[in-house]
């Protein structure tokens, strides 16, 4: 009998593990992913999770999945953890915009915020080499895209905006400007200053972006340009929107300022699919903690949603599948500390108690496939049993509370991809000025 370490609730692993074995599917080739892509069936949202920020089989497992999405159920574009700008021009690349750039090296090195190694990787080299080449032959209206969803590039956005209102609209142009000149009186150390200015003088630049936003709006239609540029100045005048809302934030707390972001990602999303048409569909990739239904882990008792819950909440009858990832050892990349060093580090086998201690226990050390939807209703499975989760920042000697959180996997997922032994990414080394990195929610997620 073995005890949860969150919740007090005293259970049997092996008698988990049991149920769990006669649920699960082999997971060896990319054949094994029948059973996924069955369930799946006609959803319009499939949202791929991991359990870090810097584990190979992760990333390559999400590229196998979603190359399938897209060959065989028609997906039309990748949504990922990541800014705006920097994922708008791997979009152009894949693309094959005029401006789209030639390298794909090249193109991830513009993800210079750390940690970079999120996704300037080279599992991510051959990924966008892959949709490049399979846009190649396609019309323009039905080539697969790639956005970022997250809302960290205040400076770049503004930027961007600047660069295009160049050409298109050099009044709407100076407004943006204005509105940099007004960030710039608070420096560029991702929003802490800007917060501890709005406690003073309440949204000391909320007008500007206001104002910027509703000039692009009210001009775009007469902007001149192919049918993504639009969308992509008024995106990244939203963005400045709703960082400066995070800016202001920072200091009330860790649920405020999380929700602001999930919310932000959840409208990126709507405005793409809309974008996109009655017919899209989306994968969207990002780690479990923003994709498994915050309603099964302790979000709701801190008030905290996510893009995972948000997505179901509203979109539940157009299809949503929740797809979570975890290991029960190997290596990572991540750091030691916030904006630190990348470091290739050990990760332990599981906890006795865990999620991964009882995949381990299931099925004879092998990688294993798990839908949820007949084990919903099994009571045993209604536990909050503990669940790894592995940030940019980890401390691998630390195996209690800091990398657990208690869950509910089959409320949190509908699928589950389990590995026995994972390996560290392989990361492009690009040079990154470490005041850039974002104020986020704990362990870097």
């Amino acid at each position: 009998m073995r005890k949860n370490y969150f919740e007090n609730v005293v259970f049997e692993e092996k008698d988990l593990a049991r149920v769990v074995g006669n649920h699960t599917t082999p997971l060896e080739q990319e054949d094994d992913l029948n059973p996924l892509m069955n369930y799946i069936g006609d959803a319009r949202y499939v949202m791929l999770g991991a359990a870090s920020h810097g584990t190979h089989e992760y990333n390559t497992w999400r590229m196998k999945i979603t190359k399938r999405l897209i060959k065989e159920k028609g997906f039309s574009f990748v949504a990922i953890e990541g800014d705006w700008p920097d994922c708008y021009k791997v979009n152009r690349y894949v693309k094959g915009y005029s401006d789209g750039g030639e390298n794909p090296v090249e193109i991830l090195t513009n993800f210079n915020r750390w940690p970079t190694w999120m996704w300037a990787n080279w599992e991510m080299v051959a990924f966008i080499d892959w949709m490049k080449y399979y846009n190649e032959h396609l019309p323009l209206n039905k080539k697969i895209g790639f956005y970022g969803l997250d809302v960290y590039s205040l400076w770049e956005s503004l930027e961007a905006i600047v660069e295009y209102l160049k050409v298109e609209d050099r009044k709407t142009m100076l407004t943006a400007i204005k509105a940099m000149n007004c960030f710039d009186k608070y420096g560029k150390d991702e929003g802490l200053s800007y917060a501890r200015a709005a406690s003073i003088v309440p949204e000391p630049c909320t007008k500007e972006v206001v104002e910027l936003l509703s000039e692009i709006r009210a001009n775009m239609k007469h902007y001149n340009s192919d049918v993504e540029a639009p969308f992509n100045v008024e995106q990244n005048a939203i963005v400045a929107l709703n960082v400066e809302k995070y800016y202001r934030s920072l200091l009330k707390g860790g649920a405020l300022s999380w929700n602001i972001r999930e919310k932000h990602m959840m409208e990126t999303l709507n405005r793409l699919m809309n974008f996109y048409g009655k017919y899209s569909k989306v994968v969207v990739w990002e780690h479990n903690t923003h994709i498994g239904d915050a309603r099964a882990i302790e979000m709701p008792n801190k008030k905290m949603e996510n893009l995972g819950q948000l997505t179901t909440q509203q979109h539940a009858d157009e299809g949503v599948v929740l797809v979570g990832f975890g290991s029960y050892k190997g290596s990572v990349i991540a750091s030691e500390s916030w904006g630190g060093e990348m470091l290739k580090m050990h990760v332990p086998e599981a906890i006795e108690t865990s999620w991964e201690h009882i995949l381990h226990l299931a099925g004879g050390g092998k990688n294993k496939l798990l839908l949820f939807d007949k084990l919903r209703n099994v009571e045993s499975f209604g536990y909050h049993i503990s669940h790894r989760n592995i940030g940019v920042v980890y401390n691998s000697t630390d195996k209690q509370q800091y990398n657990y959180e208690p869950s509910i996997l089959p409320m949190r997922y509908d699928a589950f991809l389990y590995f026995e032994e994972t390996k560290s990414l392989q990361p492009i080394q690009v040079s990154t000025d470490k005041k850039q990195t974002p104020e986020t929610f704990p362990f870097g997620i």
